[in-house]
């Protein structure tokens, strides 16, 4: 399916299949004057939903903006919920080689692919950028000539950038500051801890899968530049975990460790209720995505 509008263009893709259940891709591309074809900046974009819930269109409000802007965008399901860690990661590594494996179909380039999300999309797509070398994601072999590009070289899952907002950065931390949190009768923590059963299985592949943990156990990581839109107040995701030993809410403790670890990432905080609004939150998120994408 083929949709346009007067600034972008949309196109349904299904960009591989487990068995009989395709995933998809929503591949949005800029409106431009005729006769431009250079290659795009593509921007992939992970939707949130506790791991468990909500799939490609939730990005729409986000991925409009991104479009409007110049950007190619490519908001995409993976499998999540029982499906458990780490298929998801196994697919979005996958959805970023195949991209740029099919770049020149798609008129992308495949130089220039940034990732994006938000919540547990925001988790995901953090721990992608930081281990695009991980056997366990890039398991998923890319089919026949798909993993050729250039001179004869395999796409990798690498990215230039990674941008979230309010990410689920500790797994682990989240999980027990819900069981907290819905012990004094928080309703936001009514269903999140079977949330991270259902998709973790337990602590330990929380603590595993896990960007903060992972950066302050000394893992080698990479660490492409970073921009992380926060709004406040948000206990959701804003929140001091008491076993940290650290002041710092989670968020802040994040970038201290990306800093440490040699990345560099910007915060942007913003008020709540603006956090899901163009001028407060997308378009500061385009800026990013253009100024280290090229665009």
């Amino acid at each position: 399916m083929t949709t346009d509008t007067l600034t972008f263009t949309t196109e349904d893709i299904d960009y591989f299949r487990h068995g009989d259940a395709a995933l998809q891709m929503r591949l949005y591309r800029p409106a431009r004057p005729a006769g431009d074809t250079a290659p795009l900046p593509v921007v992939v974009d992970l939707h949130g939903g506790a791991w468990n819930n909500n799939d490609l269109t939730s990005c729409a409000p986000r991925d409009e903006v991104l479009a409007a802007s110049g950007l190619a965008v490519a908001a995409i399901d993976f499998r999540h919920g029982a499906e458990r860690y780490p298929s998801s990661l196994a697919d979005i590594n996958y959805a970023i080689r195949w991209l740029k494996a099919q770049g020149g179909e798609l008129g992308l380039d495949a130089s220039r692919v940034g990732l994006c999300g938000q919540s547990s999309g925001g988790h995901l797509a953090m721990l992608a950028a930081m281990r695009p070398f991980d056997p366990r994601y890039s398991a998923i072999p890319l089919a026949g000539d798909a993993g050729k590009i250039g001179a004869g070289a395999a796409p990798d899952a690498t990215v230039r950038c990674v941008g979230v907002q309010w990410a689920v950065i500790n797994p682990l931390s989240r999980y027990r500051h819900a069981l907290r949190q819905r012990a004094q009768g928080a309703d936001w923590a009514n269903d999140i801890p079977e949330s991270h059963d259902r998709y973790w299985g337990d602590e330990a592949a929380m603590a595993e899968g896990n960007p903060l943990l992972a950066l302050e156990r000394g893992e080698a990581a990479a660490t492409p530049p970073a921009f992380w839109i926060q709004g406040r107040p948000d206990i959701v995701h804003d929140y001091h975990d008491p076993e940290s030993g650290q002041d710092a809410n989670e968020p802040e403790r994040f970038a201290a460790a990306y800093r440490a670890a040699g990345g560099a990432i910007d915060m942007l905080y913003v008020d709540k209720k603006d956090a899901s609004t163009a001028a407060a939150a997308y378009q500061p998120l385009a800026q990013f995505f253009h100024a280290h994408l090229g665009a």
